[in-house]
Order: C-alpha cells, then sequence, then structure tokens
C-alpha cells in the first residue's frame, strides 16, 4: 500500500495506473477509522482496479464550538486497518496543502437548499465545508468511482446534487450503515459516549425502527401524519434521556419534505446524548 503525502505523487501514480488501464474507486475519510469505514473500502474494492482512501481533517466543516482540536488523529492504526482492507494508496494532505491561501480566502462550493436544513441548520457553514473539501478532493484524484457512508444521509446528498450540479464525470455510491450488535450506527464520536452513555445511545435505532414499522403498518396519508410521527419519535428520544435536535421524515432522492404518498422515504434523526452529538436514518419504502 502506497502512502501518498503530496500531490504530484498523487498525480503521478494516478497517471501511472490510468496509462495501465485501472480504474480507480476512491473513499474520503476524516481518519479514526472504524468498520464501516473499511466497509467503503471493501466496496470501492468492487468498483474499480484500485482504491484510494484519503484522510483529512477538514476544518473548513468544524464550526466555532466544534470538536476539531479534539477530533482523535489515529494515522498509524489508520494505516494498518487500510492495508488489510486492501487499500492500494493513503493520500494524506496537510491544510497548508489543501487551503495554501487559508480558510478565509479559499473558493468555495455551496448546495443550496439542502445544505441549510436538518444538520445545516444546526451547523451553518457544514455542508459549505463538506462540499467544497470533496470537490477539492475530487479535482485531486480524480477518481471514477467515489464511495460514502448512508449514515451520513444528508452529506451523501449534498455529494450526489454537487456532483450532477458541477457535471463531475464521477459515479457517487452510498453503502448501508455499518452498525454495533445492539443498533447504534458505527460513528467515529461514538468514543466520546462513557459505558453508560453508550449503552442508551442504541435507544436511536429502535426509535427509528420504531417509526418505520408505522409507517409500514399505517403508510403516510396526509402531511399532519408525517408530523405526528415526527412529534411521537422525539417525546420517545426525550424519554429515553436524549436532546433532540431534530426528527425528520423526507423523500430519500432529495430531502423534500415527506407530502401525501410519497414511497421512498427516510427518517433521520440527531439528537443529543450529553455533550455528544449522534445522527443516524432509515429508509422507508412504502406500497
Amino acid at each position: 500500500m502506497l502512502h501518498l503525502e503530496s500531490l504530484e505523487t498523487l498525480r503521478t501514480t494516478r497517471k501511472a495506473w490510468v496509462k495501465s488501464g485501472a480504474s480507480i474507486a476512491f473513499v474520503p475519510t476524516m481518519g479514526n477509522l472504524h468498520q464501516g469505514h473499511l466497509r467503503l473500502v471493501e466496496h470501492a474494492r468492487t468498483l474499480a482496479d484500485k482504491v484510494i482512501v484519503s484522510i483529512y481533517v477538514n476544518p473548513m466543516q468544524f464550526g466555532a464550538n466544534e470538536d476539531l482540536d479534539s477530533y482523535p488523529r489515529t494515522l498509524s492504526a489508520d494505516m494498518e486497518k487500510l492495508k488489510a482492507a486492501g487499500a492500494d494508496a493513503v493520500f494524506t494532505p496537510t491544510t497548508e496543502m489543501v487551503y495554501p491561501r487559508g480558510l478565509s480566502e479559499q473558493t468555495f462550493v455551496e448546495v443550496p437548499r439542502i445544505s441549510n436544513e436538518l444538520c445545516g441548520a444546526s451547523r451553518p457553514g457544514h455542508f459549505r465545508g463538506v462540499a467544497t473539501i470533496v470537490c477539492k478532493l475530487f479535482n485531486m484524484v480524480q477518481p471514477d468511482h467515489a464511495v460514502f457512508g448512508k449514515k451520513d444521509y444528508q452529506q451523501l446528498l449534498v455529494i450526489r446534487l454537487m456532483a450532477e450540479d458541477l457535471s463531475l464525470p464521477i459515479n457517487i455510491h452510498g453503502v448501508n450503515t455499518e452498525r454495533a450488535s445492539d443498533g447504534l450506527a458505527l460513528s467515529s464520536r461514538n468514543g466520546y459516549l462513557n459505558d453508560s452513555q453508550r449503552q442508551q445511545a442504541a435507544q436511536i435505532y429502535a426509535v427509528l425502527q420504531s417509526a418505520q414499522q408505522a409507517m409500514l403498518k399505517h403508510g403516510v396519508a396526509s402531511t399532519e401524519d408525517v408530523r405526528r410521527l415526527e412529534q411521537e419519535s422525539q417525546q420517545q428520544l426525550k424519554a429515553a434521556g436524549f436532546t433532540p435536535d431534530y426528527v425528520s421524515i423526507r423523500r430519500q432522492q432529495d430531502l423534500a419534505p415527506a407530502a401525501a404518498n410519497d414511497t421512498a422515504l427516510v427518517i433521520l434523526v440527531a439528537a443529543y446524548l450529553g455533550k455528544t452529538r449522534l445522527i443516524d436514518n432509515l429508509e422507508v419504502t412504502l406500497g
């Protein structure tokens, strides 16, 4: 497995691979890897001849009071995991390389509407940071395929729309959420939970499953049905000890609010457990 630490080395490597006829799949990460990330790498291996993984903690997507400085950096362990998972190369750019003129003078990419709702409403500027870094990495790596996890459902939709709007010749793939045995979605932020909170955190998935079953049983006949189910799910989260940020039922294809007789839906949740903000979602297909 190659460790690519400069843009020049990345491009030289990519050029040689393409010249030999190889296709390339790309998995962008911020490191501190868990089994969910490794599933993305495994899926990428089914899509292309070569797999590149990037590790970069992107300051543009962190807010003023968020955990940029404390975000775990575990490069050595990450490299070992990626080697075992079959990655062909790991790209680890520096902030000086990514933002040579600094964040305040950086050209940015912003996807309208969807970036300002749900997590975007709670984290202003977050998805501008996500779209900008992913667009930059796409231009650096120039892959045929890019792979993302569905746990970050809104992020996946932002990137799909960005790639479509900017006519980027990249196939965007979403991979189902990897979960612990009790249903908790794997996330780097789970490491912030103490033992008691970790057991409690699995209730998010239980609330999602309850809402999913209600929708499968009764359908969504009106916007009033949607609002009622969202409110019931928020109450269940509160009863389980969470502080809900939102529970929202949206259309899968564009995250527009669910309307009567929509059939491809997703239930999205964000909630605090102590100081840790957790997100999860569950797709629902009706009819």
